[in-house]
């Protein structure tokens, strides 16, 4: 089946997440995607070895891609890529602020020489200001966008599980190249897209950022609570497991104190009348829902909640993930054979998606040399 973007040449001179997060998904919807890496590799390919003897960082994001080794020190390889630019539909690169520039490919001399060209720099911090030469890595930008003083306990800050911050670069500048090739259709011109790892997680605060600026309340962390509403958070069950339930609005919890708690008192106790009370008092609430929870297996509370048709959540491990009812699968093909991993979140009704190879370093390097040998 053709995807959306036939026809499309990316080229793409990327390591690590941000970027090829974002050409991954270029290649997804059918564009072809050329990996330029360094002669070693994109160091990515060597994060662990637990998938097949293969990264699972690289497998994930370098599906449908062609890779081909250049060294950009070589005069002969640095030609070559120009030659493969000036193809392009679009330039993805993820290099370090003004290494595109030293090597004669900066993004506006790029444009300027085609004017329908697409660009897309990703950094750490921007091409601008005074860190814009930092090194960026993901749990640096946690700690420097300010995620990490409103992720973890209220003892000690904690790294989200993934990483946040190159993911959200990606899907920031997916979006952007999207529009900007939609934009290009209309107009014939193609345009200069910047995204950076901290400007990308600066967005995604805006919530407590608005609330510290505005409303003159700094969020604190609070685990699995929510820190502005309650009951919004985990509780064990008499059996050790998880389960973590959430309350919108007062008809659920008068449902969840008559129909789960089986205490329809508590609805009315004045520490708990309003959202503001139950979250001022949430020790005492807390310890409330806990003695009922805590004295069930957590498949009888789950009964109560469905029943009472209130939302919640178990609190599952890798191993349940892995056979969760609702998990769907992608079958890739691997240089060392096929994987099954964990479907992209999108899907689009009537159309039965198929996803190319992830390549082996250098696979496509002898095509890929002969094809762009001359000039167009």
């Amino acid at each position: 089946m053709a995807g959306d973007l036939d026809g499309i040449l990316v080229v793409a001179v990327e390591q690590a997440v941000a970027a090829p997060y974002a050409s991954g998904r270029l290649a997804d919807a059918g564009a072809r995607v050329i990996k330029v890496e360094r002669p070693e590799g994109d160091f990515a390919r060597d994060y662990d070895h637990m998938v097949k003897g293969q990264s699972a960082y690289f497998v994930w994001l370098n599906r449908g891609k062609q890779s081909v080794r250049l060294d950009l020190k070589d005069a002969g390889d640095l030609a070559l890529l120009k030659r493969m630019i000036g193809r392009a539909d679009i330039v993805l690169q993820n290099l370090i602020p003004g290494a595109a520039e030293r090597l004669g490919i900066g993004s506006a001399d790029l444009r300027r020489a085609d004017p329908r060209l697409i660009t897309c720099d990703i950094s750490g911090y921007g091409e601008t200001g005074p860190m814009r030469d930092y090194k960026a890595y993901d749990l640096l930008i946690q700690a420097e966008s300010g995620l990490s003083a409103v992720t973890g306990t209220a003892e000690e800050p904690a790294r989200i599980g993934v990483s946040v911050c190159d993911i959200a670069a990606g899907m920031t500048a997916f979006q952007a190249i999207l529009q900007a090739l939609y934009a290009r259709e209309r107009t014939g011109e193609g345009r200069g897209i910047q995204v950076s790892l901290f400007h990308a997680m600066a967005d995604w605060m805006n919530v407590p950022y608005l609330q510290h600026v505005y409303g003159g309340r700094t969020p604190v962390r609070s685990g699995l609570n929510h820190p502005s509403i309650a009951p919004y958070g985990v509780y064990r069950c008499g059996d050790g497991a998880g389960v973590l339930i959430s309350i919108q609005n007062e008809r659920e919890w008068h449902r969840l104190c008559a129909e789960v708690l089986g205490r329809a008192e508590v609805a009315a106790d004045p520490r708990f009348v309003t959202n503001e009370d139950r979250v001022a008092n949430r020790p005492a609430l807390n310890a409330v829902i806990a003695s009922v929870f805590g004295a069930e297996p957590r498949d009888r509370i789950v009964a109560r909640l469905l029943a009472a048709k209130i939302a919640f959540g178990r609190m599952s491990s890798l191993d349940d993930l892995a056979g969760h009812p609702q998990a769907q699968l992608i079958t890739v093909a691997t240089s060392n054979g096929e994987i099954r991993m964990l479907a992209p979140g999108v899907a689009v009704v009537g159309r039965q998606d198929r996803y190319r190879p992830v390549p082996a370093l250098g696979a496509d390097d002898d095509a890929i040399r002969a094809e762009f040998a001359q000039a167009p």
